[in-house]
């Protein structure tokens, strides 16, 4: 694969990846007071604050949803582009990338997705009282909306993996250029050297 297409393949995963960390940071305010603030009287208000926030987004049209999903795409067909035809050299950091992404990807669906579907709904657990001595495994309202809110914190880790994975693909690449082209030059100065000697 070509030095160009291996450019462009990075761009294509930095690109979305730095466009999820965007969005998940405009939620860091909602998520920090759920996850972190110490317990008070008023901690209730942050978790209704919260629960707002995710049904205006569960509510918003379409098009915001089918956008993200082409960029979550776009994220993708950068791993296929470098990953086809790719060297050893570049194999530990991409395809450790694509493992990571793959992780975002499924905290997404598995987690979030299905924080906006419960949150929306309102059913945080059993509507009905259970028969005694039944033990109850659903969780409530908070405990939902900190599983959410963990939920961000933690694809925004993964996604921060992918990029300094892919910061140290480059660092990697340009030391081993630079190393090459001072192998070169030696082996140039000790030929025009050999020259002169004859």
């Amino acid at each position: 694969m070509g030095k160009g297409a291996n450019s462009f393949g990075t761009f294509l995963i930095i690109g979305p990846t730095c466009f999820f960390l965007g969005i998940l940071f405009s939620s860091f305010p909602y998520d920090y007071n759920v996850l972190w603030t110490v317990p008070t009287e008023g901690r209730d208000n942050y978790f209704k604050i919260l629960e707002d926030h995710i049904k205006f987004l569960h509510a918003s049209p379409p098009i915001i949803s089918r956008i993200l999903h082409i960029v979550m795409a776009t994220g993708m067909f950068g791993f296929l582009l470098k990953l086809y035809n790719m060297s050893e050299a570049n194999m530990l950091f991409d395809g450790a990338s694509l493992v990571l992404y793959i992780a975002g990807l499924m905290v997404y669906v598995t987690n979030i997705v299905k924080g906006f579907r419960v949150v929306t709904a309102g059913i945080y657990g059993p509507t009905e009282p259970l028969p005694d001595g039944e033990v109850d495994d659903f969780i409530g309202r908070e405990d939902s909306l900190r599983v959410y809110a963990a939920s961000n914190t933690i694809l925004a880790l993964v996604l921060v993996g992918v990029l300094v994975l892919q910061a140290g693909q480059w660092y990697a690449l340009r030391k081993e250029e630079a190393e090459i082209a001072e192998f070169a030059t030696k082996d140039a100065e000790k030929k025009a050297a050999g020259k002169k000697n004859k």
